[in-house]
């Protein structure tokens, strides 16, 4: 570990869209600045994500000074959405979570998600990520709280286990889908200069200057099946983590954190196990 750096940093200004890297960002209780402090909702108050949109993954937001996003997509005009004043909020649900979110005030960020999906959806915004959404109970420290990532802050994953994994799919059934990239797994840091899988042995990490808390190993889905680039399906890399990597009945890469304070981080930063 003695030359573990921190390889790349991704944030994901609207859920389920394509990620954003950065050189650097600021680390706040709840996750990075601007990650996932916006997603998309059915008619019904539920959260649409690649799981059931796969096409989401060929749009993009770009994160705006005080919050606002740039909507873009293939074939489309960009779209400019500023941060909506708190004038009233909407009761969304995100996946066992309700959570109260204010919607975007102009009608044209609503019928540019729509038109791209080709479904009525409304694009919302969590203004208070300090009150608005607890982390699950059975992982957190009292008043830990998250934006609208699937559960936790911040995802962590290793350049050292996607060869690990690749090696596995290139022996497998399915190996003319790899190697994978590590967009598959849409993490906020990854990590470089480690053993593979090490970081299932770890409890608590330093990024540069930010201490996080290692909550529980991210069971994947669907959206890890999902190109990318084209947003496209196939059966890697859940047919090899359902051989190889299974734990309490979920297939797992990656390691959810919780950060025990505000910093930044920087690419190109120690990382340190503390234990």
């Amino acid at each position: 570990m003695e030359y573990a750096r921190l390889q790349s940093i991704h944030v994901h200004p609207v859920k389920a869209l394509r990620s954003l890297p950065l050189q650097e960002a600021v680390v706040e209780p709840w996750g990075p600045a601007g990650d996932r402090r916006w997603m998309l909702i059915d008619d019904g108050g539920k959260v649409v994500t690649q799981r059931g949109q796969p096409r989401l993954a060929l749009a993009a937001a770009e994160l705006l000074p005080g919050g606002g996003v740039r909507l873009s997509a293939p074939g489309t005009a960009p779209l400019t959405v500023p941060v909506p004043r708190a004038v009233g909020t909407v009761t969304v649900q995100i996946f066992r979570d309700k959570v109260e979110a204010v919607p975007a005030e102009d009608d044209a960020a609503h019928a540019w998600c729509s038109a791209l999906l080709g479904t009525d959806v409304r694009l919302v915004h969590l203004d208070d990520p300090a009150t608005r959404r607890p982390v699950d109970p059975r992982y957190a420290l009292p008043g830990e709280t998250v934006s609208f990532a699937d559960g936790f802050p911040l995802l962590l994953t290793t350049t050292a286990s996607l060869d690990a994994l690749n090696s596995l799919i290139a022996g497998g059934e399915h190996a003319d889908e790899g190697p994978l990239p590590m967009n598959r797994f849409r993490p906020n840091l990854v990590v470089s200069g480690t053993e593979p899988w090490a970081e299932d042995t770890w409890s608590r990490v330093a990024v540069g200057e930010v201490v996080l808390r290692v909550a529980k190993p991210c069971g994947r889905c669907v959206v890890t099946t999902t190109d990318q680039g084209t947003a496209d399906r196939g059966a890697e890399p859940l047919h090899s983590l359902g051989r190889h990597r299974r734990l309490d009945g979920k297939l797992v890469f990656g390691q959810n954190l919780v950060p025990l304070g505000r910093g930044t981080v920087r690419v190109g930063d120690p990382v340190r196990i503390i234990e």
